[in-house]
């Protein structure tokens, strides 16, 4: 008579329970001995992981009392003018006048508003254009050097240009962030690109993989850590971008942003506006940076294994 099939149990979860079974079994000592440091080692990974770093939190928060108390410090000694230097205090209540009056939150949104739309915008145009410069080597030898060279030019160059071309008005904006921000992306999707083992596109070839598919299913993919790094080196080049056209092109239909709020501090010769428009440009390029690209490039990192304490 055929053997009847053996009964399907369900694995218990507790890690006492699948060591107690795998005692009763005939593996030998020295294989249980190991299985259960692999065990323990998953578990303390797992613990690592859960376990929040106060280290990341409270260095950069001491790092920032110690510049703070330097800074009130160099204040009371007198070196500069109060009117030319005024204190941490003295921004902080600047600040806050801002804030009652509404404009700190309407520049901090105008400006976000644009930087955010201009970066989307760079990375729908920037992916396909890296690919295919990446993918096609004529391309790339005919306009790799171009890249290279609008990526180098101060994006503040096109201001006057955009200006002259679109007015005062949001278009000069994002047209300036564009130009700051495609080649960057581009740049760090190539260096991606070039970072691929050749064997990914063999494989792809092997199956059957046509050029569309290569592109996005293995290259894209596999190009995910420098692809980052481009589109954080674009983020940074688009922030600093869309603060150089919003410093000169004042009045027509712009609004009210922080480089607004930054030159409308230097024409009332008013320091506390000026550093308080400094410190939320810095504030807001530092949140984006912990908030959206870190945890990112962390998670992915992990995926790949690159982390310590990482099971992946």
């Amino acid at each position: 008579m055929p053997s009847s099939p053996l009964p399907v149990t369900e694995a218990p979860a507790e890690t006492h329970k699948v060591h107690a079974a795998l005692t009763r079994s005939s593996t030998s000592p020295a294989d249980l001995r190991e299985l259960e440091a692999g065990l323990d080692s998953l578990q303390s990974d797992a613990v690592r992981r859960a376990r929040i770093d106060w280290t990341r939190i409270l260095l950069p928060v001491a790092a920032l009392a110690v510049l703070i108390v330097a800074w009130q410090l160099y204040v009371w000694l007198g070196i500069k003018r109060r009117d030319l230097v005024p204190g941490p205090l003295d921004v902080i209540g600047q600040l806050g006048t801002l804030g009652a009056e509404g404009k700190l939150q309407e520049a901090v949104w105008t400006s976000l508003q644009r930087g955010v739309t201009g970066f989307l915008i760079s990375v729908v145009i920037a992916t396909p254009v890296g690919l295919l410069l990446a993918q096609v080597a004529p391309l790339r030898r005919a306009f790799g050097p171009l890249i290279s060279g609008l990526q180098v030019l101060p994006s503040v160059a096109w201001v006057p240009a955009a200006i002259i071309w679109f007015g005062l008005s949001d278009a000069t904006v994002y047209f300036v962030v564009l130009m700051g921000a495609i080649p960057s992306i581009i740049n760090g999707l190539i260096s991606g690109v070039d970072q691929i083992p050749p064997q990914y596109r063999r494989v792809g070839a092997v199956l059957g993989a046509s050029r569309l598919q290569l592109a996005l299913q293995i290259v894209l993919p596999a190009a995910l850590p420098g692809y980052l790094s481009g589109l954080k080196q674009g983020w940074a080049f688009s922030w600093r971008s869309l603060m150089a056209a919003e410093i000169i092109t004042v009045g027509g239909s712009m609004g009210f942003g922080l480089g607004s709020m930054l030159n409308q501090g230097r024409d009332l010769a008013d320091m506390t506006i000026v550093l308080a428009a400094i410190l939320l440009i810095l504030a807001v390029g530092i949140l984006v940076e912990l908030l959206v690209f870190a945890p990112i490039e962390k998670r992915l990192l992990r995926r790949r294994g690159l982390l310590a304490g990482s099971t992946r």
